[in-house]
């Protein structure tokens, strides 16, 4: 079987809800990032075999098959076809784990791994949510109920779950959440993500136009004694919009090649994928299968915890890296080292492909090997990725 190697990785700036990508129909945002690692690669647009796009709620602008009409956008011929996955906040992980396989299967040699997710034009929930409001019905079946119970399930009570269960305080999610804020801060003045984010050209409301390279949501001023102003979610509860991923717009996008694929390209890879899982657990607490997943993966590759150099864990809510860290064994020093999802944003089915993206230009900037990836997903899922640079 071939390898599977990864020779383009971009994505854009984040963009908060309203803020500088509130613009930009999210075809025309994928479509941008696609164009980019094109470029970045040099590639012949008729060599690309699929586009493979993550999106988690793929309904309204983001609706009807949104990969095909961004690889369109984005001026690659008629012939080269686009599917969309949603494994709702894993896409694009997902994406990247699909277009892995085909190439290494051989029945494809060049593919786009992309995720997209426009917060400000689909809002969250969407395509489920509009549905129950015109009488069509939730996800929510009576079978599901039957065995799963009637009560409330969400990722905000999946978050509280989890700090209670894994015992953290409000002060340590804040905590942790202002070190997200410091470290990405801290990359975006030192240029740590200058060679990852693809600039777009954007018009504001007043009629400027401005160019979109920085992420929007990172406060450099971000203080505890701030955060500790904030409501709490729930009554009693330790989850703030401080502790919890920023609402985000964003794309993100990776060619993926085989050995065929990188002679015809003529380019050195960037990283080669050691391993792919995904795995399932407690839909109720939700947001507790990387936990497991992790451990999985790093049995089944055989790679020690110690061997990872860089983790990218998703930081949907404070408590999920929090935990992952504490029961993997994991140095906390080497996770999110450029901050995460509370302080660039987490746009969604585009935050698989935007974390993977970090990851690779870290080590790169390092000169580090191993990187892992992993993110929890609605329904209690959760995929792990480990990239080796080259």
């Amino acid at each position: 079987m071939s390898e599977a190697y990864i020779v383009a990785a971009n994505r854009t700036a984040g963009g908060k809800r309203d803020g500088r990508l509130a613009g930009v129909h999210p075809v025309d945002l994928a479509a941008h990032v696609l164009k980019d690692v094109i470029v970045r690669t040099g590639a012949d647009p008729e060599s690309i075999d699929d586009v493979i796009m993550g999106c988690a709620c793929p309904g309204g602008q983001q609706g009807a098959n949104i990969a095909r009409y961004a690889a369109l956008v984005a001026g690659l011929p008629d012939t080269v076809p686009g599917t969309t996955v949603d494994r709702q906040c894993g896409s694009s992980q997902q994406a990247l784990h699909f277009a892995a396989a085909t190439v290494m299967s051989g029945i494809q040699d060049i593919v786009i791994a992309a995720g997209i997710e426009s917060m400000t034009r689909v809002p969250m929930g969407l395509p489920w949510t509009l549905a129950a409001k015109h009488g069509f019905g939730t996800w929510r079946s009576p079978g599901f109920d039957a065995r799963y119970g009637d009560g409330v399930i969400t990722q905000f009570a999946g978050a509280e779950m989890m700090a209670r269960k894994y015992g953290f305080s409000r002060r340590e999610l804040d905590e942790y959440a202002l070190l997200s804020h410091q470290r990405a801060a801290a990359a975006t003045q030192t240029g740590a993500f200058e060679a990852e984010i693809v600039p777009i050209t954007v018009t504001t409301p007043d009629g400027e136009e401005v160019v979109h390279k920085h992420d929007e949501g990172i406060r450099p001023d971000a203080s505890l004694e701030k955060m500790g102003t904030m409501k709490t979610l729930s009554e009693g509860g330790v989850i703030t919009a401080a502790n919890a991923s920023q609402i985000c717009d964003g794309a993100a996008a990776l060619m993926v090649v085989n050995e065929a694929g990188l002679k015809r390209l003529n380019v050195k890879p960037m990283a080669r994928i050691r391993h792919m899982s995904v795995l399932g657990g407690d839909p109720v607490i939700m947001l507790e299968a990387p936990l497991p997943a992790t451990q999985r993966a790093l049995d089944k590759s055989g790679i020690s915890i110690g061997e990872i150099d860089l983790y990218e864990v998703n930081e949907a809510f404070a408590p999920v890296p929090l935990a992952w860290a504490k029961v993997v064994g994991a140095d906390p020093e080497r996770m999110n080292v450029n901050g995460g999802g509370i302080a660039l944003g987490h746009p969604l089915g585009a935050s698989g492909a935007k974390l993977m993206t970090t990851l690779i230009h870290a080590l790169r900037a390092r000169g580090m090997r191993y990187g892992l990836q992993t993110m929890c997903e609605a329904g209690g899922m959760a995929n792990v990725t480990i990239v080796e640079r080259l």
